[in-house]
């Protein structure tokens, strides 16, 4: 499924079948930061821990002087209600044609699929993009779950980066389940 892409407030916002990414302003970045709900209804209260370092992320990107809107953070919202269950998005801008991703879900969004939909979503987004011909995504050596995630969407593991297991997307994703 192609994803519908449109824009909030000047935002991004990706929808695709169940679920809609949400870009992130750097304002609401610095709130979910601290642990803030960032004025989002969050299925378990607030942001994921992992929610919370990419924001950090985008904040010392803003500090840096080196933050481009579309390229940060993406609130993961179920489509039926408009709950938050976690966060995707990038570690940067693509640099040499890939882009690396990074996502989270809330301890109660586990194991339904909700980080395999946001990762296609994003995933088919990206290598629309012209400067986009590959997505990376990494997981420590132990996390069999996230690794289920990137092979259910298409990704394939390549060589390891330090010490993390990566992985790569290099044609369009087929869509959700």
């Amino acid at each position: 499924m192609t994803p519908r892409i449109s824009r909030e407030n000047g935002l991004l916002v990706i929808e695709s079948g169940r679920l809609i990414l949400r870009e992130q302003s750097p304002a609401a970045a610095a709130v979910l930061a601290e642990a803030g709900s960032a004025g989002i209804d969050w299925l378990d209260g607030a942001p994921g821990s992992g929610t919370q370092i990419a924001a950090k992320m985008v904040t010392m990107t803003v500090e840096a002087g080196a933050f481009l809107p579309g390229w940060g953070l993406f609130v993961i919202h179920r489509s039926a209600d408009d709950v938050a269950l976690g966060g995707i998005g990038y570690h940067g801008p693509p640099a040499d044609g890939s882009v690396e991703i990074g996502y989270d879900l809330t301890e109660s969004a586990r194991g339904s699929g909700w980080a395999t939909d946001a990762v296609l979503a994003i995933s088919h987004w990206s290598l629309s993009l012209p400067p986009v011909n590959t997505v990376l995504a990494t997981t420590d050596p132990g996390n069999e779950p996230s690794q289920r995630v990137l092979a259910r969407a298409g990704f394939s593991r390549v060589a390891d980066r330090d010490a993390l297991w990566a992985y790569e997307l290099t044609a369009e994703p087929a869509g959700p389940r």
